[in-house]
C-alpha cells in the first residue's frame, strides 16, 4: 500500500504563490494518473488538475492558466504549482495517485488565501 504525504500547504495573500507536493513511499514511474482533487468548506471534492503517465494534462477551467500539474520520477513526488491565487482557491488539497486501477490518496493540505 502506497504512502502519499502532501506538503506546501498554507495562508498566502491573493495573488501570490505556492507550490504543493505529493511525496510517495514508492516509486511513482509505473503510475497510470497522478492528481490533485480539493475540498472548500461545504463544498464537494472536485478535480483541480490530472497528469497521466503518457504526459496528459487535464485542469479544472477555474485554474487554468493558473496551476501547473508536474511529477519527478527520481523523487517519487508530484507537485502542483499555483501561481495568481484566488480566495475561491481556499480549501483542502488532495494528492492522489493510480496504480493499476486504484488510487491511493493523501491525508490533504490546506490552503487558505486571503483577499
Amino acid at each position: 500500500q502506497v504512502q502519499l504525504v502532501e506538503s506546501g500547504g498554507g495562508l498566502v495573500q491573493a495573488g501570490g504563490s505556492l507550490r504543493l507536493s505529493c511525496a510517495a513511499s514508492r516509486s511513482i514511474f509505473s503510475a497510470n494518473v497522478m492528481g490533485w482533487d480539493r475540498q472548500a468548506p461545504g463544498k464537494q471534492r472536485e478535480l483541480v488538475a490530472h497528469l497521466t503517465s503518457g504526459g496528459s494534462t487535464n485542469y479544472a477551467d477555474s485554474v487554468k492558466g493558473r496551476f501547473t500539474i508536474s511529477r519527478d520520477n527520481a523523487k517519487n513526488t508530484v507537485y502542483l504549482q499555483m501561481d495568481s491565487l484566488k480566495p475561491e482557491d481556499t480549501g483542502v488539497y488532495y494528492c492522489k495517485i493510480a496504480f493499476g486501477s486504484r488510487y491511493a490518496w493523501g491525508q490533504g493540505t490546506q490552503v487558505t488565501v486571503s483577499s
